[in-house]
């Protein structure tokens, strides 16, 4: 069975940030990838929100390049899942792919949380060409034109008040008759002029072509079927932390979040660690992913040394 000092798992900003200042505290990092090297940012296209590239960058190479520094460092990256976890013992055991057996020292959780969507075919085929699961990440590039948001939580209401700062008009898509959000989010809604609510709706398809979202074709309780014209639809009904595999032992809040210890990025089982998304629930944005990954490097450093 192989030893390992510092197992990190999940290959997004979080991960290979936790990678790098893990590789050169000289930790001897293993990471793995999952099914999705890069994390949720490589489903966009161009990230303009991420210090140091004034022109924007592509979210691909972006994650690319940051890969090829943890490479470099001296991180072991792996593809592979991991399919197990036992917790309960150190060093932790852990299992990839269903047969490859490993000891950890300490582990980072870094797996992320997956957007939730519709799963019309048409969302997937329009994923990255108008719909988005993030206003914050890509609604600069519909400043001045029509957007929908699908949803009537207090996401989808944070996501309608930002996009209604940069769009001509946004459509709030809610398949009720009132709003699930507080009341305060509420009264900002109502009080933004350029948002319309489309209540008792629900999406039967988005509209588009080989330029991407021009539309979302929507139908009312009663029946009715209209077409809105849109240039992009977010989604805003939640998200799911991938953090089912360590739930026997690791905290979690009552949505899945990994809890970690005050500003640190301890879990309640000592020499594990959380970073990124999985333990997130209100940023979710790639800088504040590899700057929990940085933390979480630092304090499994401290850990071992200890």
């Amino acid at each position: 069975m192989e030893k390992v000092r510092c197992l990190i798992i999940g290959g997004g900003p979080a991960g290979y940030t936790a990678a790098i200042y893990a590789a050169r505290a000289a930790l001897s990092p293993v990471l793995y990838e999952g099914m999705e090297p890069g994390g949720q940012l490589t489903t966009t296209t161009v990230v303009e929100n991420f210090p140091g590239f004034p022109g924007g960058v592509d979210a691909n190479a972006l994650m690319a390049d940051i890969r090829e520094q943890t490479v470099r460092l001296g991180a072991d990256i792996r593809r592979g899942c991991v399919s197990s976890v036992d917790l309960s013992c150190r060093p932790f055991k852990v299992t990839v792919d269903g047969s490859v057996e490993l000891e950890a020292d300490c582990l980072i959780i870094a797996t992320g949380a997956t957007a939730r969507y519709l799963g019309l075919p048409s969302e997937q085929k329009f994923r990255g060409l108008g719909v988005s699961a993030c206003a914050t990440c890509d609604g600069f590039f519909y400043r001045r034109k029509d957007v929908a948001v699908v949803g009537g939580g207090d996401t989808a209401c944070e996501e309608a008040t930002y996009l209604a700062g940069l769009c001509r008009k946004v459509y709030m898509i809610v398949r009720r008759d009132v709003l699930r959000a507080s009341v305060a989010m509420q009264e900002r809604v109502k009080s933004t002029p350029n948002i319309e609510i489309l209540w008792n709706c629900n999406t039967r398809e988005v509209l588009g072509d080989s330029s991407g979202v021009t539309g979302a074709r929507l139908q009312r309780k009663d029946g009715s079927v209209f077409d809105i014209a849109v240039d992009g639809f977010f989604l805003a009904i939640g998200h799911t932390p991938q953090s089912a595999l360590f739930a026997p032992w690791i905290k979690t809040d009552e949505a899945g979040y990994i809890v970690t210890d005050g500003r640190s990025s301890a879990t309640n089982v000592e020499g594990v660690f959380a970073a990124g998304d999985v333990q997130d629930p209100r940023y979710r944005q790639a800088i504040t992913a590899a700057a929990s990954g940085c933390r979480a490097a630092l304090d499994a450093e401290k850990f071992l040394k200890r």
